[in-house]
């Protein structure tokens, strides 16, 4: 939702001059509306809450707009100099609750470098945005947990108990910059979640590698598991995520239990008697 059709007044101009170094006149500027976020459930499974949408509301007056996140001052296209957080008593979000949207109100300068954008905005051709942020807290809508102090094992996205698992984001810590972008997560505006910075997003690769080097220990178990038990399709692991391949790993160990017990296996828990029972138990 943008390129809303806006009367620049003198209300409208001590807004944006305030942002400007010398005073600008009406004739010199545009101005349009964005959609920047809004609390509906989004293509990541993420939502900001009512209050997160009051506090950007806050954080983003004077941010500016960018091309697909590129942070160098080239790409800046425009500012906001206003927002609003808008009810929709009339719409509902997915999980039920009135539909509410972040409006951003933003300007930039008519320059002959700018005319084409504006004539893309005005035929809607430029209309998708995004915005990056930071947030305090990431709660499971299932169990309630907040991702940013460890978190749970719910997956954004599945269901459990006929309830669907998402995140809220909520307590805003910092607005970077809102994006013109292509496509966007959510499918009213777009959003791009940052939560953090360098440092935050450096210890998320960390965690990131260490879990691959899980997986691959996992799948080296899988393996010399399936030489043990009996009439195995291991499949392919390498399309499972974490949680499969350690229910596989369970699976098969429960199996080499139950034939050593049974006796169909004796060669094999005589085999294992040298540690390899130890290591793999569950």
């Amino acid at each position: 939702m943008s390129g809303e059709k806006i009367g620049i007044t003198d209300e409208v101009m001590e807004k944006i001059n305030r942002y400007a170094v010398g005073t600008l006149k009406a004739e010199q500027v545009y101005c349009f509306s964005v959609l920047l976020c809004d609390n509906e459930v989004d293509r990541d499974y993420e939502r900001f809450s009512d209050t997160a949408l009051e506090k950007l509301a806050e954080m983003f007056c004077g941010r500016t707009g960018i091309f697909d996140h590129d942070n160098s001052s080239k790409g800046q296209t425009a500012r906001i100099y206003d927002t609003e957080v808008r009810g929709y008593p009339d719409r509902k979000t997915a999980d039920g609750r009135d539909y509410r949207a972040l409006i951003g109100f933003a300007y930039m300068v008519r320059t002959d470098r700018n005319k084409s954008l504006i004539a893309e905005i005005e035929g809607g051709i430029k209309k998708e945005v995004s915005v990056g942020c930071a947030v305090a807290k990431r709660i499971c809508s299932v169990c309630g947990a907040d991702g940013a102090k460890g978190g749970c094992s719910h997956i954004k996205g599945r269901s459990y108990g006929g309830k669907l698992c998402y995140v809220t984001l909520d307590e805003p810590l910092d607005a970077y910059e809102w994006s013109f972008v292509a496509v966007p997560a959510q499918r009213a505006a777009g959003v791009t979640k940052v939560y953090g910075d360098r440092e935050v997003n450096a210890e998320i690769e960390k965690l990131r590698a260490a879990q691959e080097r899980f997986c691959e220990d996992l799948r080296g178990d899988i393996i010399r598991l399936g030489c043990f038990v009996k009439s195995t399709d291991i499949g392919n692991t390498e399309n499972m995520d974490v949680f499969g391949l350690m229910e596989l790993k369970k699976k098969l160990s429960r199996q080499l239990r139950d034939e050593a017990a049974s006796g169909r296996a004796a060669g094999v828990a005589a085999a294992c008697d040298g540690g390899e029972m130890e290591a793999f138990r569950v």
